[in-house]
């Protein structure tokens, strides 16, 4: 399979030319929500960087039970739709159960496929049969070929519009590493992106006993961003937050707000050095 080119709105996906998914984790507040929505809309404009906001609605495989999961689907949805025609941007959210895929594809532009669910055909196919695009997050177990499988599972639908995003593997208890071998071998299936905060994070790394949280080293954010971008991919994923100590999801492992444009404008230049 080659890789095929598509939109999303505005963004060419697969063109040769980069482009940013970002945003905060999880819907926090449409207040919030809405003010990252437009900060990073203007650096990227400002940088000339084709942009996807990103936000689920919902958590749904948080390590606590006790932990913040989101505002639920109608408030969810309906911030994501105010996002995508009031700011002006595409937007993405994750889905995890085949009953919801139909109204999340009404509210969005591209359905994710979180890394623990690549493998579940069902949810793949229902999926890419909304004609919506489709990013599939690569499991913390799965080998970068066996992404194909899943692509061949969207395509199967006869949709083309699919992407595969790195987000790191499993290594030992707690840890996460990239072996960016991954990033050529997936391209060679569907356009790829790479998720540089999720995989600096260390899974059920933190917390109290009975109250476990993920943590995170967001200082290498930058670093594994711009290996990703010199080894060659077509989307750089972030999750971003005006006051990471502060995020109700995923804080440990983002990217502050303020240090997005110097990173992104280091990639850039990256990416055209290689290209």
């Amino acid at each position: 399979m080659k890789p095929i080119p598509f939109q999303v709105g505005d963004v060419t996906i697969g063109n040769g030319e980069l482009f940013l998914i970002a945003g905060p984790c999880v819907i926090e507040s449409e207040a919030h929500a809405i003010k990252i929505a437009e900060v990073v809309k203007g650096v990227a404009r400002s940088l000339n960087l084709p942009y996807i906001f990103k936000a689920s609605y919902d958590k749904a495989n948080r390590t606590s039970i006790g932990s913040f999961r989101g505002l639920g689907m109608d408030e969810g949805l309906r911030i994501l739709r105010k996002i995508q025609q009031e700011v002006g941007v595409p937007v993405l959210t994750d889905v995890h159960e085949i009953a919801n895929v139909e109204r999340v594809a009404d509210a969005v532009d591209v359905i994710q496929i979180p890394a623990f669910l690549c493998r579940q055909t069902d949810l793949l196919l229902t999926a890419a049969k909304t004609g919506r695009a489709v990013n599939i997050k690569k499991g913390q177990f799965a080998a970068p070929w066996d992404m194909e499988h899943a692509v061949e599972k969207c395509r199967a639908t006869a949709n083309p519009k699919i992407l595969l995003t790195e987000r790191g593997a499993t290594f030992g208890y707690n840890n996460l590493v990239v072996d960016m071998r991954s990033l050529p071998i997936m391209r060679k299936f569907a356009p790829v992106v790479f998720d540089a905060t999720h995989s600096v994070q260390l899974p059920s790394a933190s917390g109290e006993k009975g109250n476990a949280a993920s943590g995170g080293q967001p200082e290498f954010i930058p670093v594994l961003a711009r290996a990703a971008v010199a080894a060659g991919v077509d989307g750089i994923f972030l999750e971003v937050h005006d006051n990471p100590q502060e995020a109700k999801s995923d804080g440990a492992n983002a990217l502050d707000l303020k240090l997005l444009r110097g990173v992104l404008a280091q990639l850039l230049a990256i990416h055209k050095a290689v290209q």
